[in-house]
């Protein structure tokens, strides 16, 4: 049986021997069938570098989403992933709760996405008020077109279709948020990217009065005796470019178990 980082590395030697670094579903459903990998639909979701094969890494190259069925693999991991920054200990918070019968129940990301707004750990961070009451809305699947940069190379996004966790709305500040179970070291910055520029359109094209645009990534960590939550919070100083992300603060939560 093969694995997703066997199917990524025999599509990245198909495309440097044919010396075109885009390819589609088929070309994914076809090496999947070749190596007797299951699942073509979660090849090319590569959420962090270390998912990626030793052949690509060694090449610096990694892969972005392109819509209607298309991909590509770009030079510049260190564009395309962003590393997360360590805590520091005067960011460290005990987060005093009751524990509620639904917390831990499971590990999916919008269960760590509920925890974080049911224990007003999202509100505490992002509006520095437990009481503050920002506009929700749920995940969602939606479709545009755009370009950017990645280094040298621009990236033509026709009908791509993102998924957003979660869009929180504050006093005209959109907030865009990801969750994910662990403590990887980086993380795929198009997750963020995207509807971070999919907002930027709607704000520019359509209008909507939206005073500004801000990313929020929420990990968690689970043992016996605590939930560990890490929230950071990041913007884009050029909405052109996906590597101008940029830290505008950080915490870690823990919630004891009583």
């Amino acid at each position: 049986m093969g694995t997703k980082q066997e199917v990524i590395s025999r599509l990245f030697e198909i495309c440097v021997h044919q010396n075109n670094y885009c390819f589609d579903n088929k070309l994914v459903k076809e090496v999947c069938h070749e190596l007797g990998f299951g699942n073509p639909f979660d090849v090319t979701k590569v959420d962090n570098s270390s998912l990626l094969p030793e052949n690509v890494k060694a090449a610096d190259y990694f892969i972005v989403h392109l819509g209607s069925g298309l991909h590509q693999f770009v030079k510049g991991i260190n564009y395309g992933y962003h590393k997360f920054e360590p805590i520091d200990e005067d960011e460290i918070y005990e987060w005093k709760y009751r524990q509620s019968l639904l917390n831990d129940f499971d590990t999916s990301e919008s269960n760590i996405l509920s925890v974080a707004s049911n224990q007003r750990i999202i509100h505490d961070f992002l509006y520095n008020d437990i009481v503050a009451s920002p506009k929700v809305y749920n995940a969602r699947r939606t479709k545009t077109s755009f370009e950017y940069k990645v280094g040298e190379t621009t990236v033509k996004c026709k009908n791509l279709q993102m998924e957003i966790d979660l869009t929180l709305e504050y006093q005209g500040v959109v907030t865009v948020v990801e969750g994910k179970n662990g403590f990887p070291k980086d993380f795929a910055v198009y997750q963020l990217f995207h509807p971070y520029k999919y907002y930027d359109i709607l704000k520019r094209e359509k209008s909507i009065a939206i005073d500004k645009i801000t990313c929020c990534y929420i990990l968690r960590k689970r043992n016996q005796e605590a939930s560990i939550l890490r929230l950071y919070n990041y913007t884009f100083d050029d909405i052109n470019r996906i590597e101008s992300i940029r830290l505008l603060k950080k915490s870690q939560y823990t919630l004891l178990k009583r």
